[in-house]
C-alpha cells in the first residue's frame, strides 16, 4: 500500500478556488436582483428559476458529501446489492411528480406545512413542522461530519477543526445566499462532485486497463450480488428493502419534504417543476451507480491489503479520500479537485437546508404566533437570522454524528425516523377524504414514538451484520512484531469501524445466533424504518378519524386522483339530490290534482 500523503499546493489553491466561485455566487446574489431585501427572493428565488439548476440542486441537496463516501464504502465492504435502490428511484419521480407535487402548487405555498393547518388544524402543522426540524437538524450534522472525516483522511487536520471550519463557512453563505445562490452554487458544485467520482473511475480503468479486470477482482471477493430475494427483514439490504424502503424514502423526501418542495416552488408552472423533478432522475442515478462503482475500484486496488484491517484508516468512510491520497495525490490538484467536491456537497446540503428550516421556522412558528405584519425587508431578515441559527446548531450537533454509525446508514437511518410518519400524515390527508386531526395527531404521534424507539435502540444495540470478506495477504511485513501486531488487528478490530457490521475478517458467524439476545425490531434492516413509520401513521390516523366522526374535505386539498373521483361523487349526489326534489314536487302536483 502507498503512503499517505499531504495536500501540495496546487491542492490548496484548486480547492480555494472553488470556495471563491462559491462565495463569489453568494456574493452576487446578495448584491444583484432584490438584494435579498424580499422574503419571497430570499426563500423562493422570486419563482422565476430555470428548471436545470433547480434539477441539479433537487440531487445536491440529498446526496452531497454522504453519496461520494457512503455509497463508495458501502458497496467495498458489503457488495452492490445497493445499487438496487435507483430502481425505486423511478417510480418515486411518478408518484412524487403527479400525486404530492399539484396539490403544494396548487395552493402556492411557501412551508409545505402551511397544507396540514388547511387540512387538519394548527396543532398538526406545528408538530409535523417540529418533526421536519429534528429531522433535518439530525441529518445536517452528518453533512457536517462526513466532510470533516475526508479532510481528516486526506490532510490530517483534526475533525473538530475540519467540523467547524466547514460549519462556519456553510453557515456564513447560507445566511448572505438566499435561494437564488442556493440553486446555482448546487450546480455548480454538483459538477464537481461528479468531477471528483469520474477522476477515481478514470484512474482506475488506467490502473487495470479496462473494466472487467475491475468487475473480475470484485466478482472473486463477494462484492457482486444484485438479486437477493431473501425475505427476512433484519437482512440489511434485499432486493425488497432497496425498492420498497427506496420508494418510500424517496418519496418522502422528493414529495413531502419542505427543503425540496420550497426548490420545486421556485419555477412559474407546475409543468416546470415536474420537469425539473424528472430532469433530478437521471442525475441522481448517474451519481449513485458512477460512485457505487468507484467503491469496485477501491476495492480492487486494495483486495489483498485492507486498510481497515491494517488500521491504516479507522472508518470505512475514509476509504475514497485514502484512495485518492495513495494513487492520485503524485498528479497536483486532483487531491484538491476531490476535497473541493467533498466540501461544495456538503456546503449545497447545508445552505438549502438550513434555507428550508428557516422558511419552516418563520412561517409555521414566528408568523403565526406573533401575528405581526412584517415587512418584507423585517421578513428576510428575521429569515437570515434563523438560518445563521440553524447553522451554529449544526456545527456543534456535529460532533456526536461520529455515534451514529457510518454516514450513508447514518442519513437514510435518520430519513426513515422522521420521513416515513411525515409521509404518512400527508398521505392521510391526500388519499382519504374522511381523515381528521385527531386521526392525523394520534397517527403521527404514534408512529414518531415507535420509529425512535426501533431507530436508536438500534443504534445503542449495534446488532451484528456480516460483512463481506477482507484480506491482508498481499501487504508488505518488515519484522515480526508488525506481523503480530497485523495478525492481533485480524481478529480484534472494533465494531465501529465496520457501522455496525462483524469484527471477524471473513464474517462466517450466523447473525442469528449472534444477535438472539437483541430484541427482534432493533434488527430489522434500516431500510424498513420509512415503510414502517408511513404505515403506523397511515393505519393509526385512518382508524382514530373513522372512530371520532371522519371529516368533510375540499377536494383541492386532495391528491388529483383523489380529488377528480370526489368531485365526481359530490356531483352525483348534487344530481340525485336535485332529482330527488324534483320528483317530490311531481309527486306534491299529482296527490293535488288528484283530489
Amino acid at each position: 500500500m502507498a503512503a499517505k500523503t499531504s495536500f501540495g499546493v496546487v491542492d490548496y489553491v484548486v480547492f480555494g478556488i472553488m470556495l471563491l466561485i462559491s462565495a463569489a455566487i453568494g456574493v452576487y446574489y446578495r448584491f444583484t436582483g432584490g438584494k435579498q431585501k424580499s422574503n419571497k427572493e430570499y426563500l423562493l428565488a422570486d419563482k422565476n428559476m430555470n428548471v436545470i439548476p433547480v434539477g441539479f440542486s433537487l440531487m445536491a441537496s440529498f446526496m452531497s458529501a454522504i453519496t461520494l463516501l457512503g455509497v463508495s464504502s458501502e458497496n467495498y465492504v458489503y457488495g452492490t446489492q445497493f445499487v438496487i435502490i435507483n430502481f425505486s428511484y423511478i417510480f418515486g419521480t411518478f408518484i412524487a411528480a403527479y400525486l404530492y407535487l399539484p396539490v403544494f402548487f396548487h395552493l402556492q405555498v411557501t412551508s409545505a406545512y402551511e397544507y396540514l393547518e388547511l387540512r387538519f388544524g394548527k396543532i398538526t402543522r406545528r408538530t409535523a413542522s417540529g418533526a421536519f426540524i429534528l429531522q433535518m437538524v439530525l441529518y445536517m450534522s452528518i453533512v457536517l461530519y462526513a466532510p470533516a472525516l475526508a479532510l481528516n483522511a486526506v490532510t490530517g487536520i483534526e475533525k473538530w477543526i475540519s467540523i467547524v471550519a466547514v460549519g462556519l463557512v456553510c453557515t456564513f453563505y447560507s445566511t448572505v445566499g438566499g435561494m437564488k445562490a442556493v440553486l446555482w452554487t448546487d450546480l455548480f458544485q454538483a459538477l464537481l462532485m461528479f468531477a471528483a467520482v469520474f477522476t477515481v473511475i478514470i484512474a482506475g480503468l488506467v490502473e487495470f486497463k479496462g473494466f472487467s479486470a475491475i468487475w473480475d477482482i470484485a466478482d472473486r471477493g463477494k462484492r457482486i450480488e444484485f438479486f437477493n430475494f431473501n425475505p427476512d427483514p433484519t437482512v440489511r439490504h434485499t432486493v425488497w428493502t432497496q425498492m420498497f424502503g427506496g420508494i418510500f424514502v424517496y418519496t418522502s423526501l422528493y414529495g413531502v419534504n419542505q427543503a425540496q418542495i420550497q426548490r420545486l416552488m421556485t419555477v412559474k408552472t407546475l409543468k416546470k417543476s415536474q420537469t425539473a423533478l424528472f430532469l433530478n432522475w437521471p442525475i441522481l442515478t448517474v451519481l449513485s451507480l458512477t460512485t457505487s462503482f468507484s467503491g469496485l475500484v477501491i476495492y480492487a486496488k486494495y483486495h489483498d491489503c485492507d486498510p481497515l484491517l491494517t488500521k491504516h484508516i479507522s472508518a470505512p468512510d475514509q476509504l475514497l479520500p485514502l484512495f485518492v491520497m495513495d494513487f492520485l495525490s503524485q498528479t497536483p490538484g486532483v487531491a484538491g479537485l476531490f476535497v473541493s467536491g467533498i466540501f461544495s456537497g456538503a456546503l449545497s446540503t447545508v445552505s438549502s437546508a438550513v434555507n428550508s428550516l428557516a422558511a419552516v421556522t418563520l412561517e409555521d412558528f414566528i408568523k403565526p404566533i406573533i401575528r405581526t405584519d412584517f415587512s418584507e425587508r423585517k421578513l428576510s431578515f428575521i429569515s437570515q437570522a434563523l438560518a445563521l441559527s440553524y447553522g451554529l446548531i449544526c456545527v456543534a450537533l456535529a460532533f456526536v454524528a461520529e455515534q451514529l454509525g457510518g454516514v450513508l446508514q447514518a442519513s437514510l437511518t435518520i430519513f426513515g425516523l422522521v420521513g416515513g410518519p411525515l409521509l404518512g400524515l400527508f398521505s392521510l390527508g391526500m388519499f382519504f377524504p374522511k381523515s381528521n386531526e385527531k386521526g392525523a395527531l394520534a397517527g403521527l404521534i404514534t408512529s414518531l414514538i415507535l420509529c425512535f424507539w426501533i431507530g436508536f435502540g438500534a443504534t445503542y444495540t449495534r446488532p451484528y451484520n456480516p460483512i463481506l470478506p477482507q484480506s491482508d495477504s498481499g501487504c508488505f511485513v518488515n519484522n515480526s512484531s508488525e506481523i503480530s501486531e497485523l495478525l492481533f488487528n485480524v481478529t480484534n478490530i472494533s465494531e465501529s469501524v465496520f457501522m455496525n457490521a462483524s469484527s471477524t475478517v471473513h464474517s462466517i458467524l450466523d447473525p442469528s445466533e449472534k444477535n438472539k439476545n437483541i430484541l427482534y425490531v432493533y434488527r430489522l434492516s434500516y431500510m424498513w424504518m420509512a415503510p414502517i413509520g408511513f404505515t403506523i401513521t397511515f393505519v393509526v390516523g385512518l382508524i382514530v378519524s373513522l372512530l371520532t366522526g371522519g371529516n368533510e374535505t375540499n377536494p383541492d386539498l386532495l391528491s388529483p386522483p383523489i380529488a377528480k373521483y370526489q368531485k365526481r361523487a359530490q356531483e352525483q349526489y348534487s344530481s340525485v339530490a336535485i332529482n330527488g326534489e324534483e320528483l317530490s314536487q311531481l309527486s306534491k302536483i299529482h296527490e293535488e290534482n288528484h283530489y
